[in-house]
């Protein structure tokens, strides 16, 4: 409780979130390692937005608001399923930066021990967290582990959670709250447990703007069509691989 007002000390804080630069360099290093951190990077972005405390006041006034509604579900159960989403995206957090380790590890020629570092991590460091100790397991049974979501204990959490996690975030969205580092974590999890995502229909875009060719499921080789031939069907060819290409591209 605040002293001077009696109010939820919470409550009395700036929504303006400030920022020492750790999470934009691990950005530039996930960027540099084409491994996704979508988690951190909406936490990010979070901050960011919440910065621009003035900007966010003028737009309030503008921009159209969901219909206020009150919460009809059961309150127990809704922090319950926060709970769940919360632990989670924690998860998925933890996963994706491993694999940034792991990737920069590959790249620099680091001999990387990632139950050590859990453990240096579970002794001080400020994203100590309790299920540290899982994680220094998961690696001790499979130190070649390539993401923590694979492992049958996190594998196991997440089955449990993920009913919860959905409606923690469904609910958030329902009611017009932001809850970024929830959904893009959701989304990340979604993303990665497909075996075939639609990103057939974002290669066809980039090879229809741009030439950069595509593979085929049925058969070897690297093809590009040419999409707008006038009065005929779109004519597909043979197409020597492009060299590597810059993310994003």
């Amino acid at each position: 409780t605040d002293p001077d007002t009696g109010k939820p000390l919470v409550d009395v804080i700036l929504d303006k979130a400030g920022q020492k630069g750790t999470g934009l360099w691990t950005l530039q290093s996930a960027l540099s390692q084409s491994v996704v951190i979508s988690t951190i990077n909406a936490a990010v972005e979070a901050r960011v937005i919440s910065s621009r405390k003035q900007e966010r006041v003028d737009s309030a006034k503008i921009l159209p608001q969901p219909k206020p509604r009150e919460f009809s579900g059961n309150r127990d159960e809704l922090i319950r399923a926060v709970h769940d989403a919360l632990y989670a995206s924690k998860i998925v957090s933890y996963a994706q930066g491993m694999e940034l380790l792991g990737a920069a590890g590959m790249g620099y020629k680091w001999n990387l021990n990632f139950g050590d570092i859990a453990t240096i991590w579970r002794g001080g460091c400020i994203i100590r967290a309790k299920f540290l100790n899982r994680i220094v397991e998961a690696y001790e049974r499979n130190p070649a582990l390539h993401n923590l979501l694979l492992d049958p204990y996190f594998t196991e959490i997440i089955a449990k959670t993920q009913l919860n996690w959905r409606v923690a975030i469904s609910t958030a969205i329902a009611h017009g709250v932001a809850v970024p580092a929830f959904a893009a974590s959701l989304s990340y999890f979604d993303s990665y447990r497909q075996a075939r995502l639609p990103s057939n229909l974002l290669q066809a875009q980039r090879d229809f703007f741009g030439a950069h060719t595509y593979e085929r499921i049925d058969k070897p080789g690297v093809f590009h069509t040419e999409w707008l031939q006038s009065g005929e069907e779109p004519a597909e060819r043979p197409a020597e691989p492009k060299k590597a290409q810059r993310a994003g591209e």
